[in-house]
């Protein structure tokens, strides 16, 4: 069976029609994931260099939450890294310049559970000896730390985020020598400010 120029011409108008839609989809599709990445990221402006955060929400909901809420309403902004152990961790996210805490919201529901590990370069929330007591303050494991993970000798703490970008600045923090003050041990010598947090 043949067909007529003008039919070749609607057929032929009709796949262009479709391939733009589809096209178009695609990209929207694409926009939307890229948008979705990129909520996924936070940016920590510090004295020392930038750090940049890839967060898990489908692993830790309750804690991104938490922590992007923080971050929007500039919690962490002049909030400074308060506490360095080499080896181990640097812990920030409630004190200011002048080693003053910080009024927090209520605390969260420990999702140390979640499958994700205290390995190098992860971020988890930092808490007392009350399993559901984290607050704002989190710290980043500068080795992998298996005994803080859930179920190896507790309840274990909340990995929810980890480094994809500046771990050189996390170990030219954990490189400054460390004094007391105010009662605190394990403090920079020199100030570690984060000037500003934000979403990528």
């Amino acid at each position: 069976m043949r067909m007529s120029a003008k039919g070749v011409h609607a057929a032929s108008a009709v796949a262009v029609a479709m391939a733009m839609a589809l096209y178009a989809g695609m990209a929207a599709a694409g926009s939307e994931q890229q948008e979705e990445e990129e909520q996924d990221m936070v940016i920590f402006e510090t004295s020392h260099g930038d750090i940049t955060l890839e967060l898990f929400p489908e692993e830790a909901p309750v804690t991104v939450e938490n922590f992007l809420q923080y971050v929007d309403d500039g919690f962490y902004d002049g909030t400074i890294f308060h506490r360095v152990i080499p080896g181990f961790v640097i812990q920030g996210g409630g004190l200011d310049a002048d080693m003053r805490p910080r009024e927090t919201r209520e605390p969260i529901k420990n999702e140390a559970d979640n499958g994700l590990k205290n390995e190098r370069g992860m971020l988890s929330m930092a808490r007392t000896q009350d399993v559901n007591s984290a607050t704002s303050q989190f710290f980043i494991n500068l080795a992998d730390n298996a005994f803080l993970d859930h179920g190896v000798r507790d309840f274990g703490y909340a990995v929810f985020a980890r480094v994809v970008d500046g771990m050189d600045v996390v170990d030219r923090i954990a490189a400054i020598p460390t004094e007391r003050q105010r009662g605190q041990a394990d403090v920079p010598s020199e100030t570690v400010k984060v000037e500003e947090a934000r979403r990528k």
